[in-house]
């Protein structure tokens, strides 16, 4: 099996958009699963949001348009308030350039354009407390800031996360007030790109700066840290790695942002309460399931 490392578009970036391409382009053929999400308040209450996803790269569809990064297909299965909401997103190539989104809404039984799927805007499911841009630790188009490069270091990451994705575990045993129980981790000492995003004179974000820790042999982002608009650290995020060996790649599992003002956090793609494995790579995809109509008729099904 070709090793995922050749599909790096720059592999020694010069530039902080070069190491952030790495990141938004790295390869992964077609990602499937369905997991979990969990706002966790301030006082540790939570609640559980289920989220299924698609994901194929241009190279996995059998007739994918000129110029498509990958294509994207989401749904709710838990709770009932959400289930019948499904997202559709094209991501071009070029990363300056935006997305095109639509939702299928359940109650109106119509599609409709999604242009906030995007940027500072926020998804269903998230209580405000995760930009659309910051899933993956960041995705989408960076022309709203100039990236900064500031180096290599060394440092300690979140590393082999098996034990934070036992099956064994329910989530109420993970969970509780300020953080997920820091047993579960496990660090190690790891070089990392690290990458500065600060935003344009002339753009408009909820976040003015956001640094970008991306680890050297996948360039995946596993931790962030995200300003506010007077400068001030506003939420942190901790995205743990593991290795997907049969496939092989590796990725981001789950993603924790932490709110450092108000003291909630959200964990994101947990997967330990659900059917294992509950996430697949390499997946192949019709093009014809990723358009308008095709979530149009899943929707009205």
């Amino acid at each position: 099996m070709t090793s995922p490392v050749a599909y790096i578009p720059f592999p020694n970036p010069k530039t902080g958009l070069e190491a952030v391409f790495n990141h938004v382009g790295r390869w992964y053929g077609g990602l499937n699963r369905c997991a979990d999400f969990l706002p966790v308040r301030a006082s540790g209450e939570y609640y559980k949001v289920g989220f299924c996803e698609e994901i194929i790269q241009a190279a996995n569809f059998d007739s994918p348009p000129k110029d498509l990064l990958f294509g994207f297909y989401a749904w709710y299965d838990a709770p009932s308030s959400l289930v019948g909401t499904i997202y559709l997103s094209y991501d071009p190539i070029n990363p300056n350039d935006a997305r095109q989104a639509w939702f299928y809404n359940a109650g109106q039984r119509r599609v409709r354009r999604a242009p906030d799927f995007t940027y500072d805007n926020y998804s269903d499911g998230t209580e405000g407390m995760l930009h659309n841009d910051a899933y993956f630790g960041f995705n989408g188009a960076t022309d709203r800031y100039d990236w900064k490069l500031v180096g290599k270091r060394e440092m300690y990451i979140p590393y082999n996360a098996y034990k934070l994705n036992d099956p064994k575990l329910k989530y109420a045993d993970m969970v509780q007030k300020g953080h997920l129980k820091s047993d579960l981790f496990r660090y190690e000492l790891h070089r990392v790109y690290v990458v500065e995003g600060t935003l344009k004179k002339n753009m408009s974000h909820q976040v003015s700066k956001r640094v970008l820790y991306l680890d050297e042999d996948s360039y995946l982002v596993t931790l962030n840290e995200l300003y506010d608009s007077r400068g001030s650290l506003w939420r942190t995020m901790i995205l743990p790695l593991i290795e997907a060996y049969d496939t092989p790649t590796m990725y981001q599992i789950p993603y924790i942002s932490h709110d450092l003002v108000n003291g909630s956090y959200i964990v994101l793609n947990i997967q330990n309460e659900r059917k294992q494995p509950s996430v697949t790579f390499n997946n192949k995809g019709k093009w014809a399931d990723f358009t308008i109509e095709a979530i149009r008729r899943k929707g009205t099904r």
